[in-house]
């Protein structure tokens, strides 16, 4: 009898995160917003999230949407898991200027990918691959058990100006 281990998918919202035992292709696509992955290579576990903005500015409720309260999330979730923050690696992913408009002005892409940077480091955790920046935005399908992360670059469209 033989037995076949389904890769499950799973589609991730912007404002939310996604940690999970278990193999999972989680997709999401970014544009100014920042992914982080987090991937256990001992447990093979991993997870992400996809937050919009940096900071919570202490309004409302504090939800992943919020880049400061999406990485701690991400990784209480990974360490609940059963994962050790000294065995996590981490993946980061977006942050372009895919709008010049307020986004440019508040630069809120380059807030999102400091933040993601500086909480990385200062928890610790090795940020051992990363496509930022630039002006494209990006479609990621992250695997879970294996920590890859197939990225896809979206070119713009006719009706850009730029």
């Amino acid at each position: 009898m033989e037995t076949s281990i389904e890769k499950k998918e799973y589609f991730l919202y912007p404002g939310a995160f996604f940690a999970q035992k278990g193999e999972y292709a989680v997709s999401t696509i970014l544009g100014s917003c920042v992914a982080v992955c987090l991937w256990d290579p001992i447990l093979r576990i991993g997870g992400i999230n996809h937050y919009m903005m940096d900071l919570w500015n202490g309004e409302g409720l504090p939800t992943p949407k919020y880049g400061n309260i999406a990485i701690k999330q991400l990784i209480e979730k990974m360490l609940e898991l059963g994962c050790k923050k000294s065995t996590l690696k981490a993946k980061v992913f977006g942050g372009a200027e895919v709008l010049q408009t307020m986004n440019s002005i508040l630069n809120v892409s380059q807030r999102n990918i400091a933040l993601a940077r500086d909480m990385l480091q200062e928890q610790k955790i090795p940020v051992i691959s990363s496509d930022l920046g630039g002006t494209f935005g990006r479609k990621l399908i992250f695997y879970t058990e294996s920590g890859a992360v197939l990225v896809r670059k979206i070119k713009k469209t006719r009706y850009d100006k730029t």
